[in-house]
C-alpha cells in the first residue's frame, strides 16, 4: 500500500465549496506546504476549520474563503492575524467563533457520526447567541439545559507532521499534537504533509509508535516535504521563523498587501519558496520558542 502523493495531487482532490479542516495550532505545525499550494490553485468558496493561525489569514487574503470555523486566529507573540482581522472586519467572510472545547467536541462528534454532543460550555455566553446553528436542548434525565454542539464534518483534512511512511502511519513528536487526531478522523480524506518520510520498520520501535496518534486507515494521502511547516513550527525539528511572520504581518499595512508578500515569497513551487525563504537548512536552523 503506497499513499504517496504530491501536494499538486492533493490540491487536485480538492473541489470549490469543500469544508477543509486544517492540523496544528496557531502558528504550531500548520501544513503551509499544502496551503500555498492552494494559493496557487483556483480553489474557491473553501469553509475553513481551524485552531488558526496564517494558514487560514492567507486564504482570506487570497479570496479562497467563504466561511471560517475557529476557536482562534492568532499568531501567537502576534495576537492577532492581520489578514483574518481584514477580512471579518469588512464582512468579506462568514463566520462561527466557538470555544475550544467545543470546536474539539464538533470534530469528535463528527468522527464518531453522531449529529451534536451535549455540553456545559456556552451556556450564558454570546457564543448561543451570535451562532443560531448551535441549539440548546433540555435533558431528557433531569432539568438541566446543555448546549448541543453540532457535529463539524469535513470533506478533508490537511496534517503536518514530523514522520510518515508510505502506508499512511503518521508520527508526531512534538509536545503536542494538539486536535490533529480529531481533524484526521473527522474528515472523509486526510492528506498529511511529513517533513519526513521513513521506512514502515521505523515504527516497529515501540518508542517511536508511541508518538502515532491515529489509525493508518484514516490517512488518505502522505506527501513528503521537508520545511513543509515553515513558517510554523514542526517541533522538534525547528521553531516558528519570527522574522518571516513580522514581514508577513507588515505587509498587511503596505500599498502591496497580500499580493505582494506572494510575489516577495510564494514562488511557482514549494521549492521555490523555500529558496526564496533561504533554504530548507535555514528552516532547520530556527530555534524552538522558549516559554
Amino acid at each position: 500500500m503506497d499513499k504517496q502523493m504530491s501536494a499538486a495531487q492533493v490540491v487536485a482532490q480538492l473541489r470549490d465549496g469543500m469544508t477543509i479542516g486544517i492540523g496544528g495550532w496557531g502558528p504550531r505545525r500548520k501544513p503551509m506546504a499544502l496551503v500555498r499550494e492552494i494559493l496557487r490553485s483556483e480553489l474557491r468558496d473553501l469553509t475553513i476549520v481551524s485552531y488558526g493561525g496564517a494558514d487560514v489569514g492567507m486564504l482570506c487574503a487570497a479570496g479562497k474563503v467563504k466561511k471560517v470555523v475557529f476557536a482562534f486566529v492568532s499568531l501567537d507573540f502576534i495576537p492577532l492575524e492581520p489578514y483574518f482581522r481584514q477580512a471579518r472586519q469588512s464582512a468579506a467572510i462568514e463566520v462561527m467563533e466557538i470555544d475550544e472545547g467545543m470546536m474539539l467536541l464538533g470534530l469528535r462528534a463528527a468522527a464518531w457520526g453522531v449529529p451534536f454532543i451535549p455540553t456545559e460550555v456556552g451556556l450564558g455566553t454570546d457564543i448561543i447567541t451570535k451562532n443560531p446553528a448551535i441549539k440548546v436542548i433540555d435533558s431528557p434525565y433531569d432539568d438541566k439545559e446543555w448546549v448541543a454542539m453540532p457535529a463539524l464534518p469535513l470533506d478533508a483534512s490537511l496534517i503536518h507532521v514530523d514522520r510518515a511512511d508510505k502506508r499512511g502511519v503518521c508520527q508526531i513528536a512534538g509536545p503536542d499534537h494538539y486536535m490533529d487526531d480529531w481533524f484526521a478522523r473527522a474528515a472523509d480524506k486526510t492528506y498529511v504533509s511529513c517533513d519526513e518520510l521513513v521506512s514502515t520498520d521505523y515504527f516497529h520501535d515501540p518508542a517511536q509508535a508511541r508518538m502515532v496518534h491515529w489509525e493508518r486507515s484514516a490517512t488518505t494521502g502522505v506527501v513528503p516535504i521537508p520545511g513543509g511547516a515553515h513558517p510554523s513550527s514542526c517541533s522538534p525539528l525547528y521553531g516558528f521563523d519570527v522574522p518571516h511572520f513580522k514581514a508577513y504581518v507588515a505587509s498587511a499595512r503596505e500599498e502591496a498587501g497580500f499580493a505582494g508578500y506572494c510575489e516577495q515569497f510564494l514562488g511557482a513551487s514549494e521549492e521555490e519558496y523555500q529558496q526564496n525563504v533561504g533554504g530548507l537548512e535555514a528552516i532547520r536552523a530556527i530555534e524552538l520558542p522558549t516559554y
